[in-house]
């Protein structure tokens, strides 16, 4: 099983180009940063926003219980529906890591708290990752400036993107991820530029 990081936009011509570019992106990444979180086979995983496949696509051997606020039929492995930002059927530390690659820039901001909780909840640790809103191009639209744009007018320009459809996504600052996940924020660079923000806590140090 492939990683297709555009995955809901694979018929849009700048998406089927950007995917396996995103996809190496990120292998890059989890095999620089996921080492940081001192995980090891035998571990419980919990994959928040795990959608089609998530962390499995690269941990495919690891223990992971993937959770999504959409029903997912063909996950490879155990499965919750169920949205983080109001409460995890899970008991206090039931797992070792929490993990979540861009999700948390779907969640409301009122809602993000709640969210950010929960995982520090149901684990000892957590990976979180989220692109950052000082990068100039937005990932999910694949559009310069898009989220730069008031409301008013980023909603007409996204219907030009990879996504098509308008999602009111909220990309965070570096001092928005510290306030949810303490100072364990650290900045994934693309030359100059910070592209994305990783909170990491090893394992039992959340």
């Amino acid at each position: 099983m492939g990683l297709d990081v555009y995955e809901t936009a694979r018929s849009r011509l700048c998406a089927r180009v950007a995917s396996p570019l995103a996809a190496r992106a990120r292998r890059r990444r989890h095999e620089r940063l996921f080492p940081l979180t001192g995980v090891w086979p035998g571990m419980r995983i919990v994959d928040v926003g795990c959608g089609a496949l998530g962390l499995r696509a690269l941990e495919p051997e690891l223990d992971i219980t993937g959770v999504d606020l959409d029903p997912r039929p063909d996950y490879p492995g155990p499965f919750v529906q169920a949205d983080a930002a109001e409460r995890l059927p899970f008991a206090d530390g039931e797992f070792d890591l929490a993990y979540s690659s861009s999700v948390i820039e779907h969640v409301r901001p009122q809602r993000r708290g709640r969210f950010a909780a929960e995982l520090r909840r149901v684990a000892r640790g957590f990976y979180v990752q989220t692109p950052a809103w000082s990068f100039p191009v937005e990932p999910h639209a694949l559009l310069p400036f898009a989220h730069w744009l008031p409301v008013a007018l980023r909603g007409r320009y996204w219907r030009l993107g990879a996504q098509g459809h308008w999602e009111d996504i909220a990309l965070l600052r570096r001092s928005e991820m510290e306030a949810l996940f303490g100072p364990t924020v650290m900045a994934e660079r693309f030359g100059p530029l910070v592209k994305s923000w990783v909170a990491i806590a090893p394992v039992g140090r959340a």
